[in-house]
């Protein structure tokens, strides 16, 4: 029987990574995972390594042979012995350390119950191996990976209730007054949040928007110095060339349209005596 050893790595055979930009946390559980077998871990990565549930080792990057925690046997006669499987059945997690986006999107209310959209963009890490166990302790394995999107899900509550803290008591034409407010805030609970799961926030960025259309539209033509009915009579102009109508121009200025040539003279309406017939 030869004696072979198994490399467990993340990289795939055309050399990409499997963990990529967008995954947190991988499962690698296979029966053929034996003593002896090489675990690779990348510079970017953390790895843990679990046997039956319980924790065995967290690896920092390089390259270490897996023993089992008792009665070290080697893969080849472990896999001869017990038909291919191995008696202790190894589990190992890959952790991602590079800093990864996550977007969170919802809707907020103003004081005059107006709807405002956000997004918020922000950058995750984990930075020690604490951390990593946190990671794997705290949140759920709902597959064989956790992703961005499962941390976004996760952080949805906190970054709503921090937003809507400000939002619900600002009037809408004064939210972008207050936005470096909201940005603090959220930062705030959203980095005690993720703390708790040992992941580390770093960038942060906060857009509020209306979440109507034509009232974004509206909202940027008084921002050119437009009045309030200029700029309905503008977004109304707009609308009516979208159309191909000829009356555009007549709507953004307030003044009626004619069709034909205009008129020359005004006739006084009163009482007409009609001619007397002699």
């Amino acid at each position: 029987m030869a004696l072979t050893r198994q490399v467990i790595s993340t990289l795939r055979a055309d050399g990409t990574d499997a963990l990529g930009t967008r995954t947190v946390a991988m499962k690698v559980g296979d029966a053929s995972i034996v003593s002896g077998s090489l675990l690779t871990v990348e510079s970017n990565h953390f790895c843990v390594l679990k046997s039956r549930g319980a924790v065995l080792n967290v690896y920092d990057t390089g390259q270490y042979a897996l023993e089992t925690p008792n009665a070290p046997i080697l893969g080849s006669i472990a896999q001869g012995f017990f038909g291919g499987n191995s008696p202790w059945q190894y589990e190992v997690i890959y952790i991602n350390r590079s800093k990864l986006l996550v977007r969170n999107e919802g809707i907020a209310t103003s004081a005059e119950m107006a709807e405002m959209a956000y997004v918020v963009d922000y950058y995750i890490h984990i930075d020690s191996k604490e951390e990593a166990l946190d990671l794997i302790t705290h949140m759920p394995f709902a597959g064989i990976e956790i992703d961005t999107a499962e941390i976004a899900e996760y952080a949805g509550p906190a970054i709503e209730q921090a937003i809507n803290q400000i939002i619900q008591i600002t009037k809408m034409e004064n939210i972008n007054e207050r936005i470096s407010d909201v940005r603090e805030l959220v930062k705030q609970h959203l980095g005690d949040f993720l703390k708790v799961y040992g992941i580390m926030l770093n960038d942060l960025k906060v857009l509020i928007m209306p979440r109507d259309e034509r009232m974004r539209e509206l909202i940027s033509l008084q921002a050119i110095g437009l009045s309030p009915i200029e700029a309905v009579r503008y977004y109304l102009a707009l609308r009516m060339a979208d159309k191909g109508l000829i009356s555009a121009p007549n709507a953004a200025c307030g003044l009626p349209f004619n069709i034909g040539a205009a008129a020359t003279g005004v006739l006084p309406l009163g009482d007409v005596t009609a001619p007397t017939v002699a």
